[in-house]
């Protein structure tokens, strides 16, 4: 492995690289205007290479419409692209002595095949086909080696957690509990046993929908850092856009009832809708990956959010609004007027239903957060609350899944779909 492939894990070498590309804060290179596609694709390797919280700015970069100004915007997504289809990769060697030290066993007593050549790569881990002993292929998703080390440095980088921070919806803080609640869903990401629960309990949720596949898991060949679970193929994100319309309306169904309903019955959704998540068979199935971070719903929120996408999909304006305040615990004045007026537009898919999602219509919302972010900084308005417990994921989960669905570009019912579970 050479020197620019391999895992810097301490703070001051990450920061180094992080130097390199002109990032002092790790966001910065999405917000400055001038640079080429030279510059982009820099980025992209440097960010690929440092894996960990880095990466993971990267791949925001690469999928959600909005984060990029707009004049490079097609420049630098082609360029993060390849951080969303194969991070680079740990050492077959590396990996196999993980493996065996894991799970306590030669490589050869836990696998009957083992392909040395890794399928997919991401910022904390990569996936190696298998064939267990029983005779079921599997995926085994193994942690680089240093990449925990890499994450707490990365935790440790005020500015790169700030412009992680700006991405999924705030630059003003507000509070140290915010920055622990992101610290949090980031570490939790390093512990796969935390991961294999939340997949078992997902499948729990969706047991019985047709068109949901959520691969099961092995739990004799998983630990802390080794995920061993059922092995799926299928389309990527790219090849599904390329299906026929009503092919794609109902990947667009299954995909929304996925989220919403596993928010609003599951108490829970996946924070991370990174494209290479979702696998989409032939049969019209679509397979769900990666459980890593997962964000719980509060239990005082759980019936509040109920009952906000029930006024949504009932077009209930004043239901809505009052339901908005008591979620995002707004105490009146411009503050609320602006984050009230956010949220209305992030619920147009239910309240216009049927509906297209659009990469216009994501940037647009980005745009109105960014927006509405600066003018509370530059009133100083007293009005101004913190986000909730969990809402910054959920902004999160938006903006990502929301591009997901744009790159779909269908108009769909996505108001009767909710009903469909809700009911």
């Amino acid at each position: 492995m050479s020197d620019e492939t391999k895992l810097p894990s301490g703070r001051l070498g990450r920061l180094v690289r992080l130097a390199e590309i002109g990032a002092r804060t790790g966001t910065s290179l999405l917000l400055r205007r001038e640079g080429d596609d030279a510059a982009a694709k820099r980025a992209a390797e440097v960010l690929g290479n440092l894996r960990g919280v880095a990466a993971k700015v990267g791949q925001m970069a690469g999928y959600i419409d909005g984060l990029v100004p707009e004049e490079h915007r097609d420049a630098y997504q082609r360029s993060m692209k390849s951080l969303l289809a194969a991070a680079p990769r740990s050492s077959p060697e590396a990996i196999r002595l993980l493996v065996e030290e894991e799970l306590g066993a030669p490589l050869d007593r836990l696998f009957a095949e083992w392909d040395e050549k890794a399928v997919a790569s991401a910022s904390i881990g990569q996936v190696h086909r298998a064939r267990t002993l029983e005779g079921d292929e599997v995926a085994v998703k193994v942690q680089h080696p240093g990449v925990a080390e890499a994450v707490e440095a990365d935790l440790k980088n005020a500015g790169l957690l700030e412009g992680a921070l700006s991405m999924m919806g705030t630059r003003k803080v507000g509070s140290a509990k915010m920055l622990e609640e992101v610290r949090a869903r980031f570490r939790e990401e390093l512990d796969y046993t935390i991961e294999a629960r939340r997949q078992i309990e997902f499948a729990r949720v969706h047991e019985g929908d047709p068109k949901i596949l959520i691969p099961w898991v092995d739990l004799d060949r998983s630990s802390r850092r080794v995920l061993t679970t059922q092995f799926v193929r299928g389309r990527n994100l790219d090849e599904a856009a390329g299906l026929p319309e009503r092919d794609r309306v109902a990947l667009c169904r299954t995909l929304w009832r996925f989220v919403y309903k596993g928010t609003l019955l599951g108490e829970m959704f996946n924070a991370d809708p990174h494209p290479g998540n979702y696998f989409f068979q032939d049969d019209g199935r679509v397979a769900f990956l990666d459980f890593g971070c997962v964000q719980p719903i509060p239990e005082k929120r759980r019936g509040v959010a109920r009952r906000l996408h029930r006024a949504a999909v009932e077009r209930d304006e004043a239901t809505f609004t009052e339901a908005a305040k008591i979620m995002l615990e707004t105490q009146g004045g411009d503050h609320e007027k602006r984050v009230l007026s956010y949220i209305r537009r992030a619920f147009e898919p239910q309240f216009s239903s049927p509906f297209r999602i659009t990469r216009d219509y994501v940037a647009s919302l980005v745009h109105h957060m960014k927006e509405a972010g600066k003018e509370t900084l530059k009133t100083g308005d007293t009005s101004f609350v913190p986000m909730p417990e969990g809402m910054l994921f959920m902004n999160r989960l938006q903006f990502g899944f929301y591009s997901v669905l744009a790159r779909l570009d269908v108009e769909v019912d996505y108001a009767a779909e909710e009903r469909s579970f809700m009911a």
